[in-house]
Order: structure tokens, then C-alpha cells, then sequence
């Protein structure tokens, strides 16, 4: 299966099933104002490191066979961190291909990881709230999100309207509700499924 016909096929099987958010910021905070998914939130409390690294594990085979069945080349890593499982696949050489594993904007990235979360709940029984990273994406990312988020709120000073920013994932919007709050102003989730979005406001 070359990496595009891999890319489209993460997509369609991702989309047929049921979304598992995660608003869950890296450092296990969460934004005041976004009511997102409190049973997501919930199954993260008590998670032993035994139950995490077992977690790890099973994501980590889960990727590796993809990663062969795809014929791309990538490094795995696995870090458990404030009761949570941070995965990140990294290129061993130039063109691995692994761009195609993230999409554009990201999609494919975000589809693998609730296929990759999907896998790890068919194999422990346990619902995962894992973070899966490829080639930094999510790094370069943040910086984008804190951008939005001060560009938001340059439109609400100008202006004294709130702004509705574009959908995001779960993880992407309690970014910039951290951003947002870090700023001053005020931020809430709108809308369900694929159109949840972000409103900012100075109140």
C-alpha cells in the first residue's frame, strides 16, 4: 500500500468512528471555560505507570505495523508523563514519507491517533487519552495555536466584538483557551462534533 493510499484509508476508517476528545492540555491542566468531554477527564484519574507503559506498548505495535504495512521509515519513542502517554514517531532519514501520516493541517495525524487510541482500548479494555506526535508536528503547531489566540484577541480589542475562530481538535483548543486565559481574556467552546470551535471575548 504506497503512503497516500495509506493516508486515505487513516482518514475513512478514523471518520466512521466515534470520536474520543481529549481537552487535556501536556501538562495535565485544563482550561476553566471549556465543558469538553469531563468523562475524558475522569479516565485519566489513577492511572497506574503499569497501566501506562502496558499502554504505550500496544500503541507503540499498533504504529510499528502500520509503519511496515505503509513501507515508511520512523522511529518510535514512548514517554509517560503527568498520567499520560506521550508518543512520538520521528523520520530516520530525509523522505520518509512520514508527512503522510500527518496530512494536511494535521487530519491524518488526528485520525491515527483516535485509531491508535481505538487500539489501545480493543487490547487493555481501558480508554486512552495518549498523545501521538510525528515529526514535531505539534511543537510547530503550538506556535501557530498562540499566534491564532493573540490574534484574536488584537480583533476583539479593536473591534469590542468576540471572534469565533476555525474548528479544532480537543487538544488544539485547550491550547489556545490557555493562551487566551495567560492573556486576560476569555474563551469557551461552541458547537459539536467536527464544527466545535472557539469564541473569544474580553468577558
Amino acid at each position: 500500500m504506497s503512503a497516500e493510499s495509506t493516508e486515505h484509508a487513516i482518514s475513512a476508517e478514523a471518520a466512521s468512528q466515534p470520536e474520543l476528545q481529549d481537552d487535556v492540555l501536556a501538562d495535565g491542566s485544563t482550561a476553566q471555560n471549556d465543558t469538553d468531554d469531563d468523562d475524558a477527564r475522569g479516565a485519566g484519574k489513577g492511572s497506574s505507570a503499569s497501566r501506562l507503559e502496558e499502554e504505550g506498548d500496544v500503541a507503540a505495535d499498533y504504529l510499528e505495523e502500520l509503519l511496515d504495512i505503509a513501507d515508511i521509515d520512523g522511529d518510535i519513542d514512548i514517554e509517560v508523563r503527568n498520567g499520560r502517554t506521550y508518543i512520538s514517531i520521528v523520520a530516520e532519514e530525509e523522505g520518509s514519507g512520514l508527512e503522510n501520516l500527518v496530512g494536511r493541517d494535521g487530519e491524518v495525524l488526528e485520525a491515527l491517533q483516535e485509531l491508535t487510541r481505538l487500539a489501545v482500548l480493543s487490547a487493555t479494555e481501558n480508554r486512552s487519552r495518549l498523545v501521538l506526535d510525528i515529526n514535531g508536528y505539534r511543537a510547530d503547531r503550538a506556535g501557530d495555536l498562540q499566534q491564532i489566540a493573540e490574534d484574536a484577541i488584537a480583533s476583539v480589542k479593536d473591534t469590542g466584538k468576540a471572534v469565533a475562530l476555525a474548528p479544532m481538535s480537543a487538544y488544539e483548543r485547550k491550547i489556545v483557551h490557555d493562551a487566551v486565559a495567560d492573556l486576560g481574556y476569555v474563551s469557551e467552546s461552541e458547537g459539536e462534533g467536527a464544527d466545535r470551535h472557539i469564541v473569544v471575548s474580553a468577558d
